[in-house]
């Protein structure tokens, strides 16, 4: 009887719309239809809702229920917790699209044991090992950073679990991943069901409510028009701006028939919604275009876009408007009181069965006993990010017997805690040279739950190498006792074994002529003690014991030093200090890097005496515009006998001396310095985190006695290199023209870190 009421409500409605607006009739508003606005998902495509809600803010048309699936249920679940379309549209105008989706917080904020990672093995792929598989990542891209967003903008709403109580009643739907079936959120955590409802498979990690497993809801309701009419809406307002079915060009890759597969299954639940449309509702689908669901960088022109289709549709909503006073009067209605900050009375992390919470207490700003800050518990999400450890990292105020609690849920990566990378080092010319290693990299995170580390690298190849680090946090089980933030400035106990070989080759004195080869085998074992101070620097201090032995290969008739095989030992203390705020290892962009270490102590074998080694460099980096200087400088200084087969370090290589081979350039001691230019390139493929077009300038000199170093530089020589460069997932990749005014030029292929 009630909806037979209400569609008499609406002819009448229809019929006097012309001539009068709702509401301009006393008595009218309560028989006004009920207007349900319905949101679908397209990913950046659904940016252009803020221009659907700012036009229909402008043409005084009511919402008063929404549903939407993917971005839809974000925007609209924005507009149903109180947000103004304006509100709306200037919190996305702040977000940094270029960077809100990946993968790793922002660089700067990362651990030093972590950064330290990033220049053994690029971080792009990394696989895990977990009930004796081999697992691979949920998603390609990160959605912490559209989480942050979204959960910063519903707290005025966190208390409101049951989403008919919020300002305007609000349904999101999402994809039961395990039976398929369509799961409409009615209830819970707001930012969840929003997180919940843009789940996309393969691009966004699922995330779990209730119990179950929730992907994107766009596989089964992309445009939930039903939902929106269980809601009780008698006319519905549906926007549509799902990505349309590619072209035949796109079948040719394994990516475009995956995305071609997910759009057509999309398109056609799309299609058997539309057609459900009534005569009195309306359907709004912006022009969009080529523009694609990934264009998030485009998102003022799909707000201008979404505003445009909307206005052009004004003649058929116009009998839906209201009278300026009703209309500012329903908008002052639905607009959630401004709480003030509540105290905390407990902070909690959840989720986890993998790390230890109690230890990570320790990393979190936020403390009971003060007032809960939006910004303090945001940045207590990024500093667990930070770690690892974690696909997911969010928060939200929980009100229970212990009081109002900040509670951390931490989701454990499923292919942790034992983590692989592998990485690729490749080096060719067009004069026959060529260097290849390839590398893996093992990490066992949470040995114990003081948060014991395993760490162990192999690399094959030209440089055969292996190394293992056991890291021992000191703190125990109560880092809670320290200053806010301060877990992971524990001090620690670290023991490490190193050993590497490869065939080195030797030049002439003046570096002109190969003379011979030599097979260089060192080993090193350290135990430290050491520091860090957050995520800015790292301090160590410890005993070492260095193994070398020189073995002649090949020696030519040009060849006049030292014939014997070198065996020698050398035991020392050791200091080393990292600072480290680089936004990348490869490629910077801005920011600083300083590596200093210093060795002191007794050399034994054939070679005796005392030991002091000296190493420094350091990298500073600056970005205007698309265009970035990098400066690098490297020192380095041994005291070593005269009569060693091969001097301790050596310069040559591409921007380590550009036009010289690899080792040319040797001695006791070397110093290098290197000014470089690139530029950023548009539309990076897949694999690559950018493109780049460079070119550096270079200048170094090595000495065979440290003491014979000086700052003359007539005698340094140069080395110069021009080049198209990309950061892929196996790490830096070049294609490079390279020059020496003493060396020679051409054209190389080098795939790792200069």
């Amino acid at each position: 009887m009630k909806r037979l009421l209400r569609l008499l409500a609406l002819c009448l409605g229809m019929a006097a719309a012309h001539a009068t607006p709702i509401a301009a009739i006393p008595g009218e508003a309560a028989a006004r239809p009920r207007v349900g606005l319905v949101l679908s998902g397209g990913g950046a495509r659904g940016l252009a809702h803020v221009g659907v809600l700012r036009a229909l803010q402008a043409q005084r048309i009511p919402v008063d229920v929404v549903a939407g699936t993917s971005m839809g249920a974000v925007v609209g679940g924005l507009l149903a917790r109180g947000m103004s379309p304006d509100e709306i549209e200037a919190a996305l105008a702040q977000v940094d699209w270029d960077h809100v989706f990946e993968q790793r917080v922002r660089r700067a904020d990362v651990p030093p044991r972590r950064k330290e990672e990033d220049f053994e093995i690029a971080a792009g792929v990394e696989l895990g090992i977990r009930d004796g598989q081999v697992r691979l990542p949920q998603g390609t891209i990160s959605s912490r950073g559209l989480e942050s967003l979204i959960r910063r903008y519903t707290l005025p709403a966190a208390a409101i679990t049951d989403f008919d109580q919020l300002p305007i009643p609000y349904r999101a739907v999402a994809t039961d991943m395990e039976t398929g079936a369509q799961v409409v959120l009615a209830g819970g955590d707001l930012a969840s069901a929003m997180r919940a409802s843009m789940s996309v498979p393969g691009v966004f990690a699922s995330i779990e409510v209730d119990g179950r497993v929730l992907g994107d809801g766009g596989l089964v309701n992309n445009v939930p028009i039903d939902v929106a009419r269980k809601l009780g809406a008698d006319v519905v307002i549906a926007v549509n701006v799902g990505t349309p079915l590619a072209g035949r060009e796109t079948l040719s890759s394994a990516l475009g028939l995956t995305t071609q597969m997910i759009n057509i299954l999309t398109e056609q639940n799309v299609q058997r919604s539309l057609a459900t449309l009534m005569p009195s509702d309306v359907l709004i689908t912006p022009d969009l275009g080529k523009l694609t669901s990934g264009d998030f960088a485009q998102a003022a022109r799909f707000v201008t876009l979404g505003h445009a289709a909307t206005e052009a549709a004004a003649p058929q909503l116009a009998r839906l408007a209201l009278t300026p006073a009703a209309y500012a009067q329903l908008a002052t209605e639905r607009r959630l009181p401004t709480a003030t900050p509540p105290v905390l009375d407990y902070v909690a992390i959840e989720g986890t069965e993998v790390t230890n919470p109690a230890r990570l207490l320790g990393l979190l700003r936020s403390r009971p006993g003060e007032l809960f800050n939006p910004a303090t518990a945001a940045a207590d999400t990024r500093q667990l990010a930070a770690t690892g450890d974690y696909v997911r990292t969010d928060y939200r105020l929980v009100r229970g017997p212990d009081g109002l609690g900040l509670v951390l849920d931490a989701e454990d990566k499923p292919w942790g805690p034992n983590y692989l990378r592998v990485g690729l080092d490749l080096f060719t010319d067009l004069q026959g040279n060529s260097l290849f290693n390839l590398k893996f990299s093992h990490n066992r995170h949470w040995l114990t739950p003081s948060g014991t580390e395993w760490r162990n690298f192999l690399q094959i190849g030209s440089q055969p190498t292996l190394y293992s680090e056991l890291y021992q946090p000191l703190g125990g089980a109560a880092p809670a006792l320290l200053p806010p933030g301060e877990a992971e400035a524990d001090w620690f106990v670290a023991s490490s074994m190193r050993v590497q070989r490869e065939a080195q080759s030797l030049y002439a004195a003046d570096g002109e002529e190969e003379v011979g080869q030599v097979r260089r085998t060192e080993g090193r074992v350290t135990l430290d003690i050491g520091r860090p101070w957050g995520a800015w620097a790292e301090m160590r201090l410890g005993v070492a014991a260095r193994l070398a032995h020189y073995e002649p290969l090949l020696l030519s008739a040009a060849y006049t030093g030292p014939t014997d095989s070198e065996l020698w030992r050398e035991v020392a203390l050791r200091a080393r200090l990292l600072v480290d705020q680089l936004d990348y290892a490869n490629f910077p962009q801005s920011g600083y890097r300083v590596e200093a270490e210093a060795w002191g102590g007794h050399r034994y074998g054939n070679h005796t005496g005392h030991v002091l080694r000296l190493e420094t460099q350091a990298t500073w980096a600056r970005t205007w515009g698309p265009h970035t200087l990098n400066l690098h400088g490297r020192v380095q200084l041994a005291d070593m006998p005269t009569d060693e087969l091969i001097g301790a370090y050596s310069l040559g290589g591409f921007q380590q001396l550009s036009g010289y081979r690899p080792g040319q350039i040797a001695g006791d001691a070397v110093a290098l310095a290197r000014v470089a230019w690139y530029m950023r390139l548009a539309n990076p493929p897949v694999f690559a985190r950018a493109l780049f077009a460079g070119a550096s300038l270079e200048a170094g000199q090595a000495w065979r006695r440290s003491d014979q170093a000086n700052l003359d530089l007539g005698s340094w020589r140069g080395g110069a290199s021009l080049y198209l460069g990309a950061d892929t997932n196996i790490g830096p990749m070049y294609l490079a023209l390279v020059f020496a005014p003493r060396g020679d030029a051409g054209l190389m292929l080098f795939i790792g870190r200069p």
